[in-house]
């Protein structure tokens, strides 16, 4: 599961809290009162019809490796209820259109997948109300080397969820909540959980709740921001961990911190140079990181195959180039979109066209808005030095299942879009 992103400095990301839950309860959403006009799909979005021609290397994309995961989701969509009560009409369409794709052969080759999308789905352009464009970023599974036990070599612990620890309820047979409020009990009363710097100076200490451990503090501290990593031990073997779990302390982007103070130029902002700075100025690194009082705990994620992606928030293994993280509050699991961007994917951080079908299976604190996505690039330090220069504007289309399309069913739209302000935006 994504937790935060690294870059979010140069992102405004903004964090919010959900007011506090008794363990064990669940989230319902209220149901909409009844009235005779159905209400819009998006409130929060500018929707626009547009014709799968007129995407961008749609013809040329590989729709076979798009339909694979899609299908995946559909497992999840088919078994599981949505995250909120009543079902979302997203949802309740998307399980329809599921049945169809489990009707296709096991394997299905590009031109049977691409036929399959644009049978089942009508394209939508779909951005902020109030601007062009929506904003993506990267992330990515780190991997690092670690033991079972401590020595002077790694010394560095990674957590296990305390037994103490009282977290916000996710939605029934949910994953494990991203985001919100987390105690513990002292004297009968709840009180928030340790931050950071007291974990870090030995609140978890001797409780036997370390689950491995690693060298380098900093890769401990983005472990936590990227909400998984991969652990080789000194066997060759390659521990699975995955998130389980949060302190509920607030999030705090050190990048921005690193901008404000004039140690790193926005333009410059990544996760390679936070880790540069880090590096380069080991007290100071320890007392910026600190400044994060957020914490992430982990599991061992035995379900995992070797190849298989970091497990995201819809319970799959994500898919390299194909999942993204979505907000939750706004998109259903297993939705397609199609991104459409000009981001440094190439060699040395080069420019290229990234147009792409890809599948929402995960979600995040810092994910919010409905054309706000984070794209998982997969595992290991090339991934994630990718993953790390992508703070860039693009286009979203969503692919919405026919049977909601707009306008066969007369669903209103938003409101028009009040006129944007010719300024440049910074990230």
């Amino acid at each position: 599961m994504r937790v935060h992103l690294v870059i979010l400095a140069a992102s405004g990301f903004l964090t919010g809290a959900l007011p506090p839950v008794l363990p064990g309860t669940v989230g319902v959403r209220p149901a909409l009162a009844a009235s005779s006009t159905p209400e819009p799909l998006f409130p929060q979005a500018a929707l626009e019809p547009i014709g799968f021609d007129a995407l961008p290397g749609w013809a040329g994309d590989d729709h076979a490796g798009a339909f694979a995961t899609f299908r995946k989701s559909c497992a999840r969509i088919a078994s599981k209820p949505d995250t909120v009560t009543p079902a979302r009409p997203v949802f309740t369409a998307l399980r329809k259109v599921c049945a169809q794709a489990a009707r296709l052969p096991g394997k299905v080759n590009d031109k049977g997948a691409k036929a399959f999308f644009e049978k089942e789905f009508r394209p939508f352009r779909i951005s902020p109300v109030d601007q062009p464009d929506g904003f993506l970023t990267g992330y990515y599974e780190p991997e690092v080397e670690g033991s079972l036990t401590p020595s002077a070599e790694f010394a560095t612990p990674l957590y296990r969820r305390p037994p103490d620890l009282l977290i916000e309820a996710p939605p029934k047979d949910g994953p494990p909540a991203n985001k919100g409020k987390a105690f513990r009990r002292v004297d009968g009363q709840l009180v928030p959980y340790h931050d950071r710097a007291a974990i870090e100076d030995g609140a978890l200490k001797g409780q036997g709740l370390e689950v491995a451990w690693i060298r380098d503090p900093a890769d401990a501290f983005f472990a936590h921001i990227q909400g998984s990593v991969r652990v080789r031990l000194p066997d060759g073997h390659v521990l699975r961990l995955n998130y389980d779990g949060h302190n509920g302390q607030a999030y705090t982007p050190v990048g921005r911190i690193l901008i404000d103070r004039g140690l790193v130029a926005r333009e410059k902002m990544s996760m390679d140079a936070i880790r540069a700075y880090i590096a380069a100025h080991p007290e100071e690194g320890r007392e910026l990181m600190r400044q994060n009082r957020s914490y992430v705990f982990f599991r061992v994620a035995h379900e995992l195959k070797g190849d298989d992606g970091a497990v995201g928030a819809q319970g799959l293994p994500l898919a390299a180039g194909r999942s993204i993280a979505v907000d939750k509050n706004i998109h259903v699991y297993g939705t397609p979109f199609y991104i459409d961007a000009a981001l440094p994917t190439g060699r040395d951080g080069a420019v290229e066209p990234f147009e792409r079908l890809m599948i929402a299976q995960d979600t995040g604190s810092a994910i919010v808005g409905p054309a706000r996505a984070d794209i998982f690039f997969g595992a290991g330090k090339e991934p994630g030095a990718v993953a790390g220069r992508i703070q860039h504007p693009g286009r979203f289309v969503i692919l919405l299942p026919r049977a909601l399309d707009p306008a066969r069913r007369r669903v209103p739209l938003p409101p028009s879009r009040p006129p944007v302000p010719a300024v440049a935006e910074t990230p």
